[in-house]
């Protein structure tokens, strides 16, 4: 069902839910419909986890001056893949743009304090954005067997 319609099991048990809990709200009383919603929010995050496992991916990008230590780090310490893609920054306050370079990588929930750690040792002052990712392919990602 989570691959034909694109969306997570524990979604579609919360708007099957929501119905059943508006009517509890109506016919019982409204304490007992949020103690019963709060429950089962907490059962579908848990049913997410059990399905899509611990190795949720988050896209990472640096932007950092010292993008050649951050490179190797990613790639010998957590051995994992990236990307580097030539950037040019805009104009800051002083008119001056710079060309850097800005790597993107893949991991995993479970890598993210040790890359934030490992950058932060190299260079504090580092920009980094992530992103959660619903699906990969491809690449150096590992995939689950499912």
């Amino acid at each position: 069902m989570s691959k034909r319609l694109g969306t997570k099991i524990g979604d579609v048990m919360i708007v099957i839910n929501l119905i059943i809990f508006l009517a509890a709200a109506y016919m019982l009383s409204i304490e007992s419909a949020l103690y019963s919603m709060l429950t089962y929010l907490a059962a579908s995050k848990t049913l997410d986890f059990v399905v899509d496992g611990i190795e949720e991916y988050t896209g990472v990008t640096i932007i950092s001056e010292a993008s050649e230590s951050i490179r190797k780090m990613i790639t010998e310490k957590l051995g994992r893949g990236l990307t580097i893609y030539n950037a040019r920054g805009g104009y800051g306050r002083n008119g001056i743009h710079n060309d850097y370079e800005v790597i993107y990588t893949v991991i995993t929930r479970l890598e993210i304090s040790k890359l934030n750690n490992e950058i932060t040792k190299i260079d504090p002052s580092a920009f980094v954005i992530m992103n959660s990712i619903n699906d990969t392919r491809g690449g150096m990602v590992k995939k689950r067997a499912i």
